[in-house]
């Protein structure tokens, strides 16, 4: 093991010299540490670097408030190790910094994890809202509510001194650097560009996470087209620290299996390696829950015009959220399902899907229309979609001062009532 300081990003090694290097990418507010229970059995196979964000752990305070700027540092460190190719797994801010690295510099990757992020985190508000609260009141109000974030009810309440390192993590972390990453968090937008992400990916979630659940994690495997999914079973968004084994074991099959082979210099091509290399794992240990890789999703071929229903579904997940068609799909019978077919299968699958308007545009639209009708109930879910389809409040209220030339005032009115309850909802830290 060797540890040590450079003026890029503060890092530790761990495992043999002549392995193959993967790097371990921590959370905004936690450090290295987080991965403490991993290193064990991935230096076995790899050579395990792992780094500290700025100002975070001890780290030199130097803050970078954009991801790209974070993983051009991570890169300057590299290079200075002579380190040029590797596997990545990152959580959260991290997760972010690694589709940065798939997307602009993806000759340097071998594997990609992604663990409890999403290709755009919340809204620009909420973590402009986040560092407001931070510059007033310091970390203070942060920390104490990090393990709600964190770690699900149960395993904060039968693990107080996991839960108390946590809250330390957030209390000794510079509050500039703190701020720096939540602005970096709020720009950061690959939505677009997931199709792009051309290394093998594993996107790992708690099955209990509310900052990026599940649905984020899906949204991440539709775009990427060589990626797979694993949810894991009682854990929330730290899902390594709070299931280390589950966690442990994924890693380990993902990057033993899916390490994609470096690029010939002379040709530009990729080599073929001679044989396989097999995977040497340590005897199983029975360990629950292990969350398992679900295969990638068959393709059939459509036979003429495709059925849109799935594609629908997809999409109307994607712009109003699990919970919320989950419900409706729940609530429907004999007499409602063919409403809900319908929808799902022409206004999903077929309008919101058509390429001649960004989700952004449609959202727009729709809410205008939502005013016109006097449609107050749709207005709020679909004020929810426009922020997940990447409106900011304040254009929200645009949309909803046009509508009031062109809809009425006492229309748009009602609909300045249930956006202002919605974006509070939405934007509001919860304390």
């Amino acid at each position: 093991m060797s540890e040590k300081t450079t003026t890029a990003l503060q890092y530790r090694f761990d495992g043999p010299e002549d392995a193959p290097v993967l790097i371990l990418g921590p959370s905004l507010g936690t450090t290295w540490h987080m991965w403490d229970r991993q290193v064990p059995e991935l230096m076995k196979q790899w050579r395990v670097f792992r780094f500290d964000l700025p100002g975070h752990g001890g780290a030199p305070a130097h803050p970078a408030g954009s991801v790209t700027d974070l993983a051009a540092r991570l890169l300057a460190t590299l290079d200075a190790l002579g380190v040029h190719r590797f596997g990545y797994a990152g959580c959260a801010l991290s997760g972010a910094i690694g589709a940065e690295l798939a997307l602009r510099h993806p000759e340097r990757l071998a594997s990609l994890a992604l663990i409890a992020a999403s290709p755009r985190f919340g809204t620009a508000d909420e973590f402009r809202q986040r560092g407001v609260i931070v510059r007033t009141n310091g970390l203070d109000p942060i920390a104490r509510t990090s393990p709600e974030r964190w770690f699900t009810g149960g395993f904060a309440a039968a693990q107080p001194a996991i839960t108390e390192w946590a809250v330390q993590m957030v209390r000794t972390t510079d509050p500039g650097c703190y701020i720096a990453s939540c602005e970096a968090l709020a720009a950061f937008d690959v939505r677009a560009e997931l199709g792009r992400i051309g290394v093998p990916t594993l996107v790992l979630v708690g099955s209990d996470d509310q900052v990026t659940g599940p649905a984020e994690a899906r949204t991440l495997v539709a775009g990427i087209p060589d990626a797979r999914l694993a949810v894991v079973p009682g854990a929330s968004h730290l899902v390594p620290v709070e299931q280390p084994a589950a966690v442990t074991d994924l890693l380990v099959r993902h990057f033993s299996t899916a390490w994609q082979p470096a690029f010939e210099s002379a040709t530009g091509q990729m080599a073929i390696p001679a044989a396989p290399v097999k995977p040497v794992l340590a005897a199983p240990v029975p360990v629950a829950p292990v969350a398992e890789i679900a295969p990638p999703a068959m393709q059939p071929e459509p036979a003429g015009r495709p059925d849109r229903y799935e594609t629908g579904l997809k999409v109307r997940r994607e712009v109003l959220g699990d919970a919320h068609v989950d419900r409706a799909l729940a609530s429907a019978d004999a007499f409602s399902g063919d409403f809900q077919e319908f929808i799902t299968r022409y206004a999903w699958g077929e309008i919101w899907d058509r390429p001649g308007l960004d989700r952004r545009a449609r959202s727009c639209v729709t809410l205008t229309a939502l005013v016109a009708g006097g449609h107050l109930d749709e207005l709020a879910f679909h004020t929810r979609a426009a922020l997940r389809n990447g409106l900011t409040p304040m254009e929200i209220k645009e949309v909803l001062l046009q509508a009031a030339v062109y809809c009425g005032v006492p229309a748009a009115n009602s609909a300045f009532k249930v956006a202002q309850q919605v974006i509070r909802e939405e934007t509001t830290p919860q304390e």
